[in-house]
């Protein structure tokens, strides 16, 4: 059975552009089954195009000329992998008036700027595909645009961050202080060299707009959330938790009352025991979803 051949590009090629490239190239077979399409990568774009990487390219495909990925035709979609919300715009604008579907995982740029994105894409009658960048590997924002379209959404709260998830887990259940564990994280990959934007609760906001926006069905920006990251807790903290049958995570929490009001907050929270998101321990992500259908998941 012939499939019908799908060529896509890449712009960036670092850790997560070279893991891109090998899912494509080792889960071809399966991609293929699952959607009857096949993926074919044409054209990789970075500025850096002579820097050893962990997985090695067809000979031809590298290049540092954005112009080359543009002026394709016969290429359908384009991964922005770049992150950032100023060459990255720029970059995904350009895609779009070339007449190119966008894929994306920069979460920054779909909170402070998607709204000028997605006018964008309406225009040029492209779509931007944004699973990736909420919750690592959860399908939430599927969930929210088709599984739970029937409903209509109370809440949701989670955990969005894994760097911050393994922080406070290993503070919880190691009794190790911040600084050690954010240095361990560095180490294993879990935290980038400037945490920032993880430990402040900044990432964890841009997600929370991102499918606030998707659950009730409304435009949010940052300025309408709370934000307190962990930067300030403490091992007395986590013990005073323990204490009284609670652990401490850093929730992203969206609401909307009665009267339609709408509630966006990140920061430390004390969540109890026996609550399903309590044992979601290390760099792992997870949500619960009330709607007035379903009731409460997971």
């Amino acid at each position: 059975m012939e499939h019908r051949i799908v060529k896509v590009g890449l712009v960036g090629y670092g850790i997560v552009g070279t893991g891109v490239a090998r899912i494509l190239s080792e889960n071809a077979e399966e991609i293929t089954a699952r959607t009857g399409l096949r993926l074919e990568l044409a054209c990789v774009v970075d500025r850096d195009t002579t820097s050893p990487r962990d997985f090695d390219l067809p000979q031809g495909l590298l290049t540092d000329n954005l112009d080359t990925l543009l002026d394709d035709d016969s290429i359908d979609i384009a991964l922005e992998l770049v992150g950032g919300t100023t060459v990255a715009k720029d970059i995904q604008s350009k895609l779009l008036r070339s007449g190119k579907d966008v894929v994306t995982a920069n979460k920054a740029l779909l909170a402070e700027r998607g709204l000028e994105l997605f006018a964008e894409a309406l225009d040029a009658n492209r779509c931007i595909a944004f699973e990736a960048s909420c919750c690592g590997g959860i399908p939430i924002v599927s969930a929210f645009r088709t599984g739970l379209a029937a409903n209509k959404i109370n809440g949701f709260y989670g955990i969005f961050n894994g760097t911050c998830n393994y922080i406070l887990s290993n503070m919880t259940y190691n009794g190790s202080q911040f600084a050690e564990v954010l240095k361990e994280a560095q180490a294993k990959g879990f935290a980038e060299a400037d945490p920032t934007l993880d430990i402040n609760g900044g990432d964890t906001a841009h997600k929370l707009v991102i499918l606030g926006g998707l659950a009730f069905n409304c435009t949010l920006s940052m300025d309408d959330v709370y934000i307190e990251g962990i930067e300030n807790v403490d091992i007395v903290d986590i013990r005073s938790a323990l204490e009284m049958g609670y652990i401490l995570k850093l929730l992203a929490i969206g609401e909307k009352d009665a009267g339609g009001r709408i509630s966006l907050r990140v920061h430390p929270a004390f969540v109890s025991e026996d609550n399903p998101l309590a044992r979601v321990d290390g760099p792992f992500n997870a949500i619960s979803v009330f709607g007035n259908a379903v009731g409460n998941t997971v």
